[in-house]
């Protein structure tokens, strides 16, 4: 049967990962990621100078949106103590959760989404490192901004200092606003949702969680307009990256392999080697072209004598 009339099913089974190579990489890349972003600390001088521009950018455009909904979820606390718990908790949730929904009814699609996300992750912490961005929610009070995760502290599990447990604020690095990947991994979810999701239920969870993650990030005042922007840039990178990155790594993969597999020798046993034309005792033929064994197993091939089968 060609490839093209292989039934969906058959290829997903050829192509399913293994989980016990999958849950190693996802776990060294995230370890890498944090370790990185934490390492990532800018000058916070820098920071607050980055976050300023980008403010004053966008009062400039008119699309400081941040402005609006920090004071409605500041005043509110029905809006603002849920969207606290969102901003703390479902980008840890949801995106395992689609990572391990793409690995058992999508195996086929598993690997370029896997690595989409990744090498978004990758080029955020490059952007975290080469633009340290101080969000609203750090700015001088004058901006009229407010930190609901420290005004509602009191009914979550963070702190006053970020979305962190209480006492471990400082092994997180609040200047990593630019891009915003809570809003990246969010849209990641979405687009696999919608694209590979079945149910209408769950292609609206497609286009509801990034809009929601957007509003969040920007009603607490965690990011700016922009850093949601930039977020979704990445995650648009990472996604045209994903498949050519697949292949670059097939590439090398099968050239490694090849290197290293050297070419099959024609030896049947340790120092010994058949010469041209020869025969091993109850062959049946040579290459395919010389007479078949008789049905008692002995050749049947004219000139075959006792004397030389003995040989």
């Amino acid at each position: 049967m060609a490839r093209d009339q292989v039934p969906q099913t058959a290829r997903e089974v050829t192509h399913r990962p293994r989980w016990w190579t999958e849950l190693p990489l996802i776990a060294v890349v995230y370890v890498a990621y944090s370790a990185g972003r934490l390492l990532a600390r800018g000058d916070v001088s820098t920071a607050v100078d980055h976050g300023l521009a980008i403010l004053r950018l966008e009062e400039g455009l008119r699309i400081d949106a941040e402005h609006p909904l920090n004071r409605l979820f500041t005043e509110q606390a029905w809006l603002g103590v849920p969207a606290d718990f969102a901003y703390a908790s479902l980008h840890y949730l949801v995106t395992p959760a689609v990572l391990v929904w793409l690995f058992r009814r999508r195996p086929a699609h598993y690997r370029a989404a896997r690595t989409s996300l990744m090498i978004s992750t990758l080029i955020g912490l490059l952007g975290f490192t080469l633009v340290p961005t101080c969000p609203p929610r750090l700015l001088d009070a004058a901006h009229g901004f407010v930190d609901t995760m420290a005004q509602y502290s009191a009914y979550g599990w963070w702190g006053a200092e970020a979305s962190a447990p209480r006492g471990l604020g400082g092994m997180t690095n609040q200047y990593a606003a630019m891009p915003s990947l809570h809003v990246g991994w969010a849209l990641w979810c979405g687009v696999m949702l919608w694209r590979y999701g079945r149910s209408p239920l769950l292609r609206a969870a497609g286009v509801a969680y990034p809009l929601l993650t957007t509003v969040v990030v920007l009603g607490t005042a965690n990011h700016y307009f922009l850093d949601a922007v930039a977020g979704a840039a990445v995650i648009g990178l990472g996604l045209l990256l994903g498949r050519p990155a697949i292949r670059l790594a097939d590439r090398v993969n099968s050239r490694w392999s090849t290197a290293f597999s050297g070419s099959r020798s024609p030896v049947v046993s340790a120092g010994c080697e058949t010469s041209p034309g020869e025969r091993i005792p109850h062959q049946r033929g040579t290459g395919g072209s010389g007479p078949a064994d008789g049905p008692d197993g002995a050749d049947s091939a004219a000139g075959d004598s006792p004397a030389a089968a003995a040989r």
